[in-house]
């Protein structure tokens, strides 16, 4: 569904952070991409969602060339991005954070009830609270807004960047339990990650990053004794 070749990705044209680096995500699986800091995980997600235009290489989805293609574009096309840091808007209620995501077909009522009542399905908590104000709601929940106004979208692919930064274990395990079960519905997770047990024991395929470049990839069942991952 994903393919990237020999793509150099910078925030200076002549300083590059991604230096030639080619993954391919496959539909319907998650790809997890680990690495420390700084190797250029999180500037991989921004270039394939357009914040980050590529100074070299391709960027492809279901065929089509997209590299440095507008972020309002590529949700058109099926794309969304949950990012790392905590999105949601603090002060609106979960519902209306939920609304945010139909932005693109604001005017279309029943398909905006018929996106918010699937994901309170997924998400029947978020149902209960639908009335509080996103910001007095746990990190994982604040997680299951972001997912859920990704979700409005039907998105086909979900880039992901470290969805649990700052939460408890509990939380954490539960995160994961949710791109699992994303992935069962059909869509496709491109994971970048740190946390290096978790993200290969749901991955259907694994990716390793060192400065900036390719170290290793193949499938999860080559890294569950994490030998090549523990780069640290």
């Amino acid at each position: 569904m994903l393919e990237i070749n020999d793509l150099y990705v910078g925030y200076y044209k002549d300083l590059n952070i991604l230096q030639g680096v080619s993954l391919c995500a496959r539909e319907a699986q998650i790809t997890a991409v680990l690495g420390p800091n700084g190797v250029g995980k999180s500037t991989l997600l921004k270039s394939i969602f357009g914040f980050v235009k590529p100074n070299r290489g391709e960027v492809r989805f279901a065929g089509q060339d997209i590299a440095g293609t507008p972020a309002h574009h590529l949700v058109h096309l099926g794309i969304s991005y949950v990012p790392q840091h905590q999105s949601v808007f603090p002060y609106m209620t979960v519902e209306e954070n939920l609304e945010l995501g139909a932005w693109s077909f604001r005017r279309d009522t029943d398909r905006i009830r018929q996106k918010i009542e699937a994901n309170y399905e997924r998400f029947p908590i978020l149902r209960e609270r639908r009335r509080s104000p996103a910001g007095e709601l746990s990190g994982g929940m604040q997680r299951m807004v972001e997912v859920g106004r990704v979700l409005m979208t039907d998105p086909h692919l979900i880039l992901v960047d470290e969805p649990t930064a700052g939460l408890a274990v509990m939380l954490a395990r539960d995160i994961y339990n949710l791109l699992v079960r994303l992935k069962d519905e059909g869509i496709t997770i491109l994971l970048v990650d740190q946390n290096i047990r978790q993200a290969v024991s749901i991955a259907d395929y694994v990716y390793v990053l060192e400065l900036g470049r390719n170290r290793y990839d193949g499938p999860r069942e080559e890294f569950d004794d994490l030998k090549k991952a523990l780069w640290l």
